[in-house]
């Protein structure tokens, strides 16, 4: 059964953790959601190797409308968290026991959204300590699951990983 996914992504996202996950989601048959503050834009990727053009705005978004969520590392994440609309939506996903797949610093909207207490997860080495203060239980692994809903990844190396873990919860 195909599924709606949400992407939270701006400038300076980490280009494989948006690319590899996204296209292995479009090749399972998912819909994949670009969400931004402004609709139509285009943002890219702090390699240059990837530009994704905008859906929809964070104003339209509603988690309601998606089955699960996607957040690219990079720089993407902490600039997403200064904005409340964002850490709300991440929240969403999370108080609903939805899918919620972040990879590297992606984790750090969840830090925001305080949603990582008591939940095993991994990210990349320089937010291990900020996830531990945020109460995860952090672990070094390629792949982290958390209670059938949380997919975590530390790095684009674990993209293999991750995708095999994310596309396992998609299909249930």
């Amino acid at each position: 059964m195909s599924k709606k996914i949400a992407v939270v992504v701006t400038d300076m996202f980490e280009d494989s953790e948006y690319t590899g996950p996204a296209d292995a989601f479009k090749e399972a048959g998912h819909e994949v959601v670009n969400i931004e503050k402004e609709k139509g834009k285009t943002v890219k990727g702090k390699q240059g190797d990837a530009e994704v053009s905008i859906d929809l705005s964070i104003d339209d978004a509603k988690a309601s409308d998606f089955d699960a969520l996607l957040i690219p590392g990079g720089f993407s994440p902490d600039q997403l968290r200064d904005d409340e609309r964002f850490v709300k939506f991440a929240k969403s996903f999370m108080d609903d026991k939805k899918p919620v797949f972040a990879i590297c610093h992606g984790p750090q909207l969840l830090i925001t959204s305080k949603t990582l207490e008591g939940r095993d997860a991994t990210g990349y080495n320089s937010i291990k300590v900020d996830m531990e203060y945020a109460g995860a239980k952090y672990a070094d692994k390629e792949v982290v699951v958390c209670q059938n809903q949380l997919v975590t990844s530390r790095t684009p190396d674990d993209i293999p990983a991750f995708n095999r873990e994310a596309l396992k919860l998609l299909s249930e």
